[in-house]
């Protein structure tokens, strides 16, 4: 009983963890892809680095007083409170440094100083993301034992509805991805990542944005977990759906690419999928978030 106990501790632990860092991911995704953080961060002063850590400690804590990503509360709230922000630090550091690793802002030439300028301040979205995370997208794991009896349909009705269902995930999937990629595609910042990307970190970023919105439709506990993995759609497992909407997104992405004149039709196909693959890992993320939505 006590091993049992112990474990479901760890589970728990395991979950809210994931919960918070596919909140920051969500949240934070957007700041990653501007320089101007990137310059701010490289020149930072370590006094203005201190400031920013205290002044993202007591945002997050008053956000962890009400709410937070955890879905249990305490009898000394005060004391979990700090607890919980300090975690929700840690992920979010471990969050943008693992994004600012991907995308090579932080190689094993970056001194150590302009490293921690950058991730200090990138990872202020992410760890409001985390502490935000419960409170906007919500967690639904109390009810996933909770199973609906599947309502009873002809074939014809079967298939309306997975093609109805489809159809929806592919609308929301591409929704949510325009939406990220509008605000990042018409910037430079694609250009220099592409430039700067080897096909093995391409390889990287594509796994990256497949498993990080696998965790967010289907692993976080965020709203209608439960009813996504019920969904009756034709991609109606969580593998095949997950590369179904990175791949709506990856078109989204290379049309957003095309608006705004960032790639033509003249432009080689790898420059086209190394663009492509660059704007990929925030319009997934924006994916997920649209099919959370529906």
């Amino acid at each position: 009983m006590a091993t049992k106990r112990h474990k479901n501790v760890w589970r728990s632990e395991i979950n809210d963890i994931i919960r918070g860092a596919c909140g920051g991911f969500l949240f934070g995704i957007p700041l990653l892809y501007t320089m101007e953080v990137w310059w701010i961060g490289s020149l930072a002063k370590p006094q203005l680095m201190m400031m920013a850590i205290a002044l993202m400690f007591i945002v997050v804590f008053l956000l962890n007083q009400t709410e937070g990503f955890r879905k249990r509360r305490y009898t000394w709230q005060a004391q979990q409170a700090a607890m919980d922000t300090i975690e929700a630090i840690a992920i979010g550091i471990t969050c943008s440094t693992f994004v600012l690793l991907l995308l090579r802002e932080l190689t094993l030439e970056t001194s150590l100083r302009e490293s921690l300028g950058k991730i200090i301040f990138e990872s202020v979205p992410f760890t409001l993301g985390v502490a935000l995370a419960n409170q906007f997208l919500g967690d639904t794991r109390n009810d996933d034992d909770k199973e609906t009896p599947p309502a009873k349909y002809d074939e014809a009705n079967k298939n309306d509805n997975q093609i109805d269902a489809t159809l929806a995930d592919i609308g929301a999937t591409l929704i949510g991805a325009i939406v990220i990629a509008f605000n990042i595609a018409p910037t430079d910042e694609i250009t220099m990542l592409a430039a700067a990307a080897s096909p093995l970190w391409e390889l990287a970023i594509i796994a990256a944005s497949l498993l990080i919105s696998y965790g967010i439709v289907f692993q976080a506990g965020f709203s209608d977990q439960r009813k996504r993995r019920q969904q009756k759609g034709i991609f109606q497992r969580p593998s095949s759906e997950t590369i179904m909407s990175y791949l709506v997104s990856l078109l989204a992405g290379a049309f957003m690419l095309w608006f705004f004149q960032k790639l033509t039709f003249s432009d080689p196909w790898t420059m086209w999928l190394d663009h492509t693959l660059m704007l990929g890992l925030p319009a997934t993320i924006g994916g997920a978030a649209g099919r959370l939505a529906i």
